[in-house]
């Protein structure tokens, strides 16, 4: 290990014992429970089985998912994933592969095994996973990379440590133009455009409901705040047309509090109110998407999606694909700035405030409803990456 790689490690033991009372009292929440024990503490997330296998590290829900069309085409080949967060680590089990969490980074070195290839998607910079991974002599890509508009002033000001990092990888396939540009200006060399490979994956329901007869809003991957903001123009909306509306939270250990908010809401304005979980039905006039899973059949059903997680400034956006693919008109926010390459390829999507969301849902019935014009064949791809 070279002295700065040695002083990065020894940093992120000292900074592990001063988190460590935190990681205790976070381990019992019910976000947490699994993810931090496994990550900080190794707790049932031994080492991978076997070497010489397909590595492939993602984040969360949506990288996880996006990996479904790579994945069909690497079927003969020992995969693994590792995840950062639980819902990512849910969605990865689905697939034939062994399933971990990403260790803390002080724990890299001695619990990566060496493989075929490492993949790490998106903009997961962990520097021990690159130095570790490359150190045991894993050859390590980057694919679907990106440095968003909020965090390039950021990567550029550290342009001297992620040059470092990115000296690990063989290859970087960006998802557009501007993310190479950003990634030369960070030092890195042979990087390839190849566009969003989430425009790869196929889009499918997994149930079918009835569509109920009146005009069904459906505020689709909602962070805190954003369902206030969304109650309050669908109370307005509701007094000049008949509607109703789904509510479905980004985050399950939401359910609840976002439940007593659309209590209160519901009873200040007589409107009647259920939870998927319980009715198993769409007949209230608001309800509550209460269960996993559920979002593309609820798009189905819908002919208004509010895409949440674009009203607020810190989260980026949500993937626009699917509500277009099921012919929603979109209404999102002017936030989504981790999603912009996406909302780059869906036509008849309305930009707006939080404020303004009710004007939008006037303005709905003009526009004819969002659509995706784009694909990628990634066959290519993923054939030149096992080929790296």
């Amino acid at each position: 290990m070279n002295p700065f790689s040695l002083l990065y490690y020894v940093l992120s033991v000292v900074l592990y014992l001063i988190a460590l009372p935190l990681l205790v009292y976070l381990s019992f929440k019910r976000k947490y429970k699994k993810s931090i024990p496994a990550r900080f503490f190794l707790f049932n997330n031994k080492r991978f089985e076997k070497e010489d296998g397909i590595w492939f590290h993602v984040c969360s829900l949506g990288e996880a998912k996006a990996l479904k069309p790579i994945l069909e085409l690497v079927k003969a080949q020992d995969i693994k994933i590792t995840t950062i967060t639980q819902t990512g680590q849910n969605e990865a089990k689905k697939y034939k592969a062994e399933v971990r969490f990403l260790p803390y980074e002080m724990f890299l070195p001695f619990w990566i095994k060496k493989q075929k290839l490492l993949v790490v998607l998106e903009a997961e910079f962990w520097y021990m996973l690159f130095v570790a991974a490359r150190r045991s002599g894993t050859r390590v890509v980057m694919l679907n990379a990106r440095i968003s508009d909020k965090s390039v002033k950021k990567y550029l000001q550290f342009a001297w440590f992620y040059k470092r990092l990115l000296s690990n990888v063989e290859i970087i396939y960006a998802q557009s133009e501007v993310d190479k540009n950003r990634f030369l200006a960070l030092g890195a060399k042979n990087i390839e455009v190849i566009g969003n490979i989430k425009l790869a994956g196929k889009i499918s329901k997994t149930k079918e409901y009835e569509k109920p007869l009146q005009e069904t809003i459906v505020a689709a991957s909602t962070h805190a705040g954003e369902e206030e903001s969304v109650l309050k123009s669908f109370l307005e909306y509701k007094k000049q047309v008949d509607a109703k509306l789904i509510v479905v939270p980004r985050h399950p250990e939401r359910f609840l509090s976002v439940y007593e908010l659309l209590k209160r809401y519901a009873k200040e304005n007589s409107f009647t109110l259920s939870q998927f979980s319980e009715t198993k039905n769409f007949d209230a006039e608001i309800v509550l998407m209460d269960a996993m899973g559920e979002l593309n059949n609820i798009y189905n059903i819908s002919d208004i999606a509010i895409v949440g997680g674009a009203f607020r400034e810190d989260i980026g956006g949500h993937n626009p694909l699917e509500p277009a693919f099921f012919g929603c008109k979109i209404i999102t926010g002017k936030h989504f700035h981790d999603q912009k390459e996406l909302y780059k390829y869906v036509h008849h999507v309305q930009y707006v405030e939080s404020d303004e969301i009710h004007k939008a849902l006037m303005a709905a019935k003009d526009l004819p409803p969002s659509m995706v014009e784009e694909k990628i064949d990634l066959e290519p791809v993923v054939k030149k990456i096992l080929e790296v």
